[in-house]
Order: structure tokens, then C-alpha cells, then sequence
């Protein structure tokens, strides 16, 4: 299960975090190979899981019902240590909530989750008003089963990753000045290799590159000591370890121990005593190296008007030396419709614009309100080239009852999964890329009549019933029938009565006439 809020900037940040294993789309992202007999059983318990992690998570995972669960046949691989890695009796299942937000209610319970929950070790460092601030970040959990020996118990592994981009100048604003103000003119950092540089002019320098920061400037407080928890790396386990280059000067405590200088930089943690770590801006300022990603993807929909419109995916591959090959999956709600005959992919920058792009088609078509579309394809896409990738779909009319409170903003469409296969340059563990999520919009009726109809039907409900139950209910007798009644003097004040109204009438008449 993956949380994800923002959107990853791949000209600027590079390759995506563990290769976009530990990365899942906008909102709420969840697959699992649940262990059934048929479908329908794997199904049963696929909505078992979702119920439990809803509520374990504060999450709406329970909205994952069949419109939003597809069964991927290519994307996914089982992980793990299996003896038999596909067993005929595994099914995968996928669901997504792409306008899920994440929050702080769904930090707390993933706190819980860690040996020391958030006392202690880096974990202290995550507080929602700086994890939720940032550019980008990602919470997932990763279950594995370890079944190493035949017929035996099989033990579960958690894994629990967090990532965030924080932008250094935002994060080190002090708590008294929230609003950021424009920088006095002494304090600017001008540029002085522009020629046109003069003492009325200022070309601004880059200054959040080489700034110095230190850990409590950035999260608010420094790491809490230690929690003594296992590390797969083989380094100590109150280790802290920081990837920088060489070259650039990192001050820790002095009750912290360097023990690893290699491609990281780790540091041994007194568990009884707060871990500050300053990186200065003083000496050379070198940075790591921008690996650019090995694929770009954006996704966007085409067309005008409410009836029908197009998907169109940009797949650039930037190697200049060897194609790519990836699998493509999309995941689309029942009330979009796709036609399968207008799917096109072409090369628009190519020395070979005769080569084969599309290998391998798995489609699965929606059924109202039952289940999605379900569309895998197998890409290659040749070197230092771009593959446009469209088809034409048509909108369907929902009820009134399938409308979200604010139906005019539109329906989340989740994004696509991109699965890059091993090749001859990336001959490693499958990388996944995401594309951004789409904001649909449908036709929609006009809501005001209805509660029109409601108000005028109730209005001629309630005169109605008033009626007959006084009717019903009410006893009607005459006025000389009342005990103690004085009919003369009712009669005398009706007299009263309709005579000042006589004369109040006439006397207006004739002053008129009079006039």
C-alpha cells in the first residue's frame, strides 16, 4: 500500500526513489496476490483487506469496490521468497483512489507501525506540518511472505519507507514569520559574473544551491537519539547515514562515530543523546550527479465537449544508444468508454518509423457498474525517440446518485503504470514510472430541480394532509351550541366591524370625488 500526494519533477530531481517500487500514484495505491480457490473467493477476501487496512490506516480503502479493482497480468511480479513463485491459486488484484487525501490521520497510525514509533530515531523526525509541506512525498508499506521450506510456516516481513522532496529556503522559514517577505537589499546574493551587474542592478544568484542547513533548520528539532532496530545494510544499528559527495564538509556530534565513508557517509548514534547534523556551504560546493530518468510520460486528455473525447500518452525515450521496452497499464473507470480500434501509436522522432511499437495487447472492456477497463500494452520504443500513444473514448450520462458533492470540479482518473523491463542497459529489478492523475469532466445535470421538486412536492404533501387531518380531526359546531357564549355581542361587534369598514370605504370614495 502506497500514499502519495504531490507530483514528481523528473527534469529537475532525476530518477525516482527506489527505482519507483516504493512510489504509487496520486492518493491511495493498493495491489496484493490474495490466495484463493476461484476469483470470486480472492475477490472476498481482496474486500476483507481493504476493510481492515481502512480502518487501520484511517484511509477510505473500503471504497475500492469491482468498478475500481482490476487484475493485472504483466505489471506486477510476486515479492518475496516463494517456493513455487506462481502458484496456479494466486490472484493479483489492483485498486487505486486517486482522490484520496493524505493527511496527518493517516500518519499517526503508520507511526504506531515502528519499533519506537515516532520517540525516537529518524522516525522522530516526521511531523505532519513538515512531511505534508513537502514538494513531494510518499508513505508505503510493503508485506512479504518468507516461505523458504515446503509444508512449513511462513513468516511475514514489513517494510515501511517514507520519501519527500523539501524545498531547503521553505523549510528553514522560522515558525514567527509564516508569510515569506521580499529580502532586504543588503541581504541579496547578486551574481557577480554578469557583466551588466551594477550597484542599482542585482542579477540574483541561485542561493538554495550550497546553502548550508542543518537538520533541526529543517525539521524543527533534531533526531531524538536512536531506536535499536535491525538494518539489512550490515551497518550499525543506530546508524544515520547521509549521501553527499566527498568533497562537501558534514559536521556531526562529536559523541557520533563515522563508520562508513564509502558511496554514504554513516554515522554510529549515541541512543542517549539528540543526533545534529550540519552540512556547511563552506569549501567546494559539488553535488550529486543528475542521473536523468530512463523514460518520460505524460499523459493528458484531448478534445472538446461533454459527449466524447481522446487519451494521449508521450513516451520519450532520451537513450541515445538502445530502445526501450516497457509495459504500458491503464486502469479507467466503467463510465469511460473506450474504442479500442482508434488505440494508435506512433513515432514522431525516429530513424526507424517503421518499427514494431505495440507487442502485446491485454484488454479487458468495462461493464457498467460492475468493473473497469482494464488496457496492458508491451512498448518498445526506439532510441532518442517519442511515441504518441492515443484512442478516442465516449462519456457516459451517470444517475443522480453517482455524483459526488462537487460534481462540477470532475472525477479523478488514476494514473498510468509503467513497468520498464529489463534490458541490456538496465539489467536490474523492474523500475515503475507514474504518470500524472486526470481530472474528467462529465456531463452534469442541473442539481438546483431537484431540490425544487422536493420543496414544491412537499409544500402540496403538507397542505394536503393538513386539510384532511383538520378534517378528520376537528369537531365543527354552531356558535349558539357553546356554553357561555353571548351571541348578542358577537353580533354587535360584527356589526361594529363591517360598518367602519363601510364607512371607511365610502368616506375615501367621495373625498376622491371631491378631488
Amino acid at each position: 500500500m502506497i500514499l502519495r500526494s504531490g507530483r514528481w519533477d523528473d527534469d529537475s530531481w532525476g530518477t525516482r526513489p527506489h527505482d519507483g517500487q516504493k512510489e504509487g500514484g496520486t492518493g491511495v495505491e493498493l495491489w496484493a496476490w490474495v490466495e484463493a480457490s476461484s476469483e470470486a473467493e480472492s475477490f472476498a477476501r481482496w474486500t476483507t483487506l481493504n476493510n481492515a487496512l481502512s480502518g487501520l490506516f484511517c484511509a477510505s480503502l473500503n471504497f475500492i469496490d469491482s468498478t475500481r479493482t482490476t487484475r493485472p497480468r504483466m505489471t506486477f511480479e510476486p515479492a518475496g521468497y516463494h517456493v513455487d513463485k506462481h502458484p496456479e491459486n494466486l490472484y493479483l488484484l489492483h485498486g487505486s483512489l486517486p482522490r484520496e487525501v493524505v493527511c496527518t490521520e493517516n500518519l499517526t497510525p503508520f507511526l504506531k507501525l515502528l519499533p519506537c514509533k515516532g520517540n525516537a530515531g529518524i522516525a522522530s523526525l516526521l511531523d505532519g506540518h513538515k512531511l505534508f509541506d513537502a514538494s513531494w512525498q510518499s508513505m508505503a508499506i510493503d508485506f512479504r511472505s518468507l516461505c523458504l521450506v515446503p509444508d512449513t510456516d511462513c513468516t511475514v516481513e514489513m517494510e515501511q519507507t517514507v520519501d519527500m522532496v523539501l524545498d531547503t529556503e521553505r523549510s528553514k522559514r522560522p515558525k514567527d514569520n509564516p508569510i515569506p517577505r521580499p529580502v532586504p537589499n543588503e541581504g541579496l546574493l547578486c551574481n557577480a559574473s554578469k557583466i551588466y551587474v551594477q550597484d542599482d542592478a542585482c542579477f540574483p544568484s541561485d542561493v538554495k544551491r550550497g546553502q548550508s542547513w542543518t537538520v533541526a533548520e529543517i525539521f524543527g528539532r533534531p533526531i531524538q537519539g536512536a531506536c535499536l532496530a535491525d538494518d539489512a545494510a550490515g551497518f550499525p544499528r543506530e546508524s544515520v547515514c547521509l549521501h553527499v559527495p566527498d568533497e562537501r564538509e558534514v559536521m556531526a556530534p562529536p559523541s557520533a562515530r563515522l563508520v562508513n565513508k564509502t558511496s554514504e557517509r554513516c554515522w554510529a548514534v549515541d541512543p542517549s543523546e539528540p543526533f545534529e547534523m550540519v552540512l556547511s556551504h563552506l569549501g567546494p560546493q559539488t553535488f550529486n550527479p543528475h542521473h536523468p530518468p530512463p523514460l518520460y510520460a505524460s499523459r493528458q486528455i484531448v478534445g472538446h465537449g461533454q459527449e466524447r473525447g481522446g487519451i494521449q500518452t508521450l513516451l520519450t525515450n532520451p537513450s541515445t544508444g538502445s530502445a526501450i521496452e516497457f509495459v504500458y497499464f491503464e486502469s479507467l473507470p466503467w463510465f469511460m468508454k473506450p474504442y479500442l480500434h482508434t488505440l494508435e501509436a506512433r513515432v514522431s522522432t525516429s530513424s526507424q518509423p517503421d518499427a514494431t511499437i505495440i507487442k502485446e495487447t491485454v484488454y479487458r472492456p468495462a461493464l457498467d457498474r460492475e468493473r473497469g477497463t482494464q488496457l496492458e500494452l508491451v512498448i518498445s520504443v526506439p532510441a532518442n525517440s517519442t511515441v504518441v500513444l492515443t484512442y478516442d473514448f465516449d462519456k457516459a450520462i451517470l444517475r443522480y446518485t453517482e455524483y459526488p458533492p462537487d460534481a462540477n470540479r470532475g472525477f479523478d482518473v488514476a494514473p498510468a503504470i509503467i513497468r520498464l523491463l529489463p534490458s541490456s542497459d538496465y539489467n536490474i529489478a523492474p523500475s515503475y514510472v507514474r504518470t500524472t492523475s486526470l481530472l474528467l469532466p462529465l456531463p452534469t445535470p442541473d442539481f438546483s430541480m431537484p431540490y425544487n421538486v422536493i420543496i414544491l412536492t412537499s409544500t402540496v404533501m403538507a397542505l394536503a394532509f393538513g386539510s384532511i387531518f383538520n378534517l378528520l380531526v376537528r369537531r365543527f359546531v354552531g356558535a349558539d351550541e357553546i356554553e357561555g357564549y353571548d351571541t348578542d355581542s358577537w353580533k354587535a361587534k360584527l356589526k361594529g366591524r363591517m360598518a367602519l369598514l363601510h364607512n371607511r370605504f365610502n368616506g375615501n370614495g367621495s373625498e376622491k370625488k371631491k378631488q
